[in-house]
């Protein structure tokens, strides 16, 4: 088969302009075979993943209300081998219903996408030698060259110390280990003053190595650690979802410290208010109460409680909210006294429509508003740039201004997931068509994708 040329174009969007339609143009000679509509998709796919690669950084200080630019035209040469993998590869597409999708190749570990998806090690994001730019995808290393592993993480801004604290999931391979889906090691830390240089602050919370019946476990679950600093007894609380192996506990742990970095004594698993809850996270509202929001029902609605005063508990009021929308990863902000949400699909590890909610109360009503994602293709747009939420940081001083923090997850090899951090407004109000006449006008949120970007100089 003769060699084919791939030629990209594709422009910018500002928060209410969609992309331009990119144009292809491949040289071959189609025979009639499926095997045709096997390489239009491929080509389609590959094109899809380099337009979402070429994006602008974000420059000066107007509250992240960043616009994307035009991007010079990428001309990328594609060879196809007639080989037998090729052919056997052609053959099982004619029985499928339809042309391989994003999400199909981003699934694929053999995909010939995979080093657009999972950059390699060269491109490694070095805040200590680095230009101060996230690349969202690439991998981002700590102050000890090291690359972070703070996965499905949530941040606490310490007003005592004036320091970030990012907890997540640490998913280091043990040595010795010959496989990719690696038990969970402990809650990692790491410290910042910027939100960009990283330290180490070790395993906060490790794994139980020899107890089977204990809920850390090694062979359990734990994921989506959240900590949040109590004022009246002096002590920072984590909250985490808690599992079987199997996902059926379907409970919340909590631990207690007596400093961010900890160590964090862990006190027991509760299903809150009696119900199954699998991912969740925790809210501290402005006026010190604190809120637990949880997928429940089997994934098929969310719930959300307040915490007792103490942090140690939920309340008994509780309020169903998304009821049958089967959202999980809820990571929760506010701005002006409106509460926003952004909530991922349930779709395993594959990636999914993001969707942006609003209400008045923390305890709802709630209301859809959309998806907030902007940038790239439709097809990245609509697998939330192969990502999922995790947490929305605040920026103080920048009113409506917020760091976008999702995982970009590596199901062949967990602890190589990556981090997709990016800029997150919340704006001017939708127009009256895009949000099915919704009361009250809403304004939109969005998260602008860039392939890289950079924080106002006053930020940095």
């Amino acid at each position: 088969m003769a060699d084919g040329r791939l030629k990209i174009l594709t422009h910018g969007c500002s928060s209410y302009k969609k992309p331009t339609a990119f144009l292809w143009n491949a040289g071959y000679r189609w025979s009639r075979s499926g095997m045709a509509l096997s390489l239009v998709g491929f080509l389609l796919l590959l094109q899809l993943c380099f337009v979402a690669s070429g994006t602008n950084a974000v420059s000066g200080d107007s509250q992240l209300r960043v616009s994307l630019s035009q991007v010079e035209e990428e001309n990328s040469q594609v060879h196809f081998h007639r080989t037998k993998r090729f052919l056997q590869a052609a053959k099982r597409r004619q029985r499928q219903p339809g042309p391989a999708t994003l999400v199909d190749e981003f699934l694929d570990e053999n995909s010939p996408l995979r080093r657009v998806f999972f950059p390699e090690a060269a491109t490694a994001i070095n805040p200590v030698n680095g230009d101060n730019y996230y690349r969202p995808g690439n991998i981002w290393l700590d102050t000890d060259v090291n690359p972070i592993q703070a996965h499905g993480g949530g941040v606490l801004y310490d007003e005592i110390s004036s320091t970030y604290y990012w907890y997540g999931e640490y998913r280091d391979v043990p040595q010795g280990s010959t496989t990719g889906r690696i038990d969970v090691i402990g809650v990692g830390c790491y410290s910042s003053k910027d939100l960009w240089t990283w330290k180490n602050e070790g395993i906060v919370l490790p794994a139980d190595m020899e107890n089977k019946t204990h809920d850390l476990h090694i062979s359990n679950v734990l994921e989506r650690p959240r900590v949040i600093y109590n004022e009246i007894t002096g002590k920072y609380v984590m909250w985490m979802h808690i599992d079987t192996g199997n996902y059926s506990k379907a409970s919340v742990g909590i631990a207690i410290g007596d400093s961010p970095t900890g160590p964090f004594q862990y006190l027991r698993s509760l299903r809150p208010h009696g119900r199954d809850s699998r991912d969740m996270t925790v809210f501290k509202d402005d006026d010190g109460v604190a809120y637990l929001i949880y997928s429940s029902q089997s994934n098929s609605e969310l719930h959300i409680g307040p915490l007792t005063d103490d942090y140690l508990d939920v309340q008994p009021d509780m309020q169903r909210i998304l009821v049958g929308l089967r959202r999980e990863a809820p990571t929760v902000f506010k701005y002006q006294g409106i509460y926003y949400m952004i909530t991922s699909a349930c779709t395993g590890w594959a990636p999914n429509e993001a969707l942006a909610h609003a209400a008045e109360s923390m305890m709802g009503p709630w209301e859809t508003i959309g998806d907030p994602c902007i940038g790239g293709t439709n097809t990245f747009r609509l697998a939330a740039f192969l990502s999922q939420s995790t947490f929305v940081i605040p920026l103080p001083g920048s009113p409506g201004s917020y760091v976008f923090m999702a995982d970009r997850w590596n199901p062949a090899q967990l602890n190589d997931s990556r981090y997709v951090w990016l800029p997150l407004t919340v704006g001017d109000p939708a127009g009256p068509f895009e949000f099915d006449f919704g009361f009250p006008s809403w304004p939109r949120v969005s998260i602008y994708w860039h392939q890289k970007w950079r924080l106002p100089l006053g930020r940095r």
